[in-house]
């Protein structure tokens, strides 16, 4: 069997009409299947699929009521496992460095908080957040990849602020951990 790409990827969110004014008016993704889905114990799913390109699609779930899905949780993936939201993203792509700046520029005038062009040496790429606090990007190669890319290699340092994805969050959390430790440590020291 060949490799097509992907079908759909799969995503859950806690407001499907937010979700979808986001992907529809400010991506410009067409939702191209909408499903209620009725669950015999009770509650239903409402399940929603936006075409991003070439027939790759991107779908959202929202449970009410479903017995064992809880009311609130973080669709944002990244929060909850207390990861930077650059470790759980979804790249689309720009085709050009051009439509890159272009789309940066159109999510910028619909109100989206993007982050300025970043430079991967052999792609370029834009960040934001879906309303569910998914990290999104859009990217487009700069160049054909070599065999050389596909060694593992250390190739250059870079701060999590410059590539515009620090978490905040995380970072707090973080430092709670640790200012948690250090406390634990000193109560633990004999006196």
């Amino acid at each position: 069997m060949s490799h097509h790409g992907f079908s759909h990827i799969g995503l859950s969110t806690l407001d499907l009409d937010r979700t979808r004014d986001f992907y529809e008016r400010v991506l410009g993704f067409p939702a191209v299947r909408c499903d209620v889905i009725r669950i015999t114990e009770g509650g239903r799913i409402r399940h929603a699929f936006f075409d991003t390109g070439r027939d790759q699609l991107i779908a959202f779930m929202e449970a009410r009521d479903v017995p064992g899905i809880p009311g609130e949780y973080d669709a944002g993936i990244h929060r909850g496992l207390g990861v930077p939201s650059a470790f759980y993203h979804f790249a689309f792509e720009a085709g050009s460095e051009a439509a890159l700046e272009d789309k940066r520029d159109e999510l910028r005038a619909k109100g989206v908080d993007v982050t300025d062009v970043v430079d991967h040496d052999w792609a370029k790429s834009i960040y934001f957040k879906d309303p569910n606090g998914v990290q999104l990007e859009y990217c487009c190669y700069t160049r054909e990849l070599t065999e050389d890319d596909a060694q593992m290699q250390e190739r250059f340092e870079i701060s999590v602020a410059r590539l515009g994805m620090e978490d905040k969050d995380a970072l707090a959390r973080r430092d709670a951990v640790t200012s948690a430790s250090a406390l634990d440590a000193l109560a633990a020291t004999p006196r």
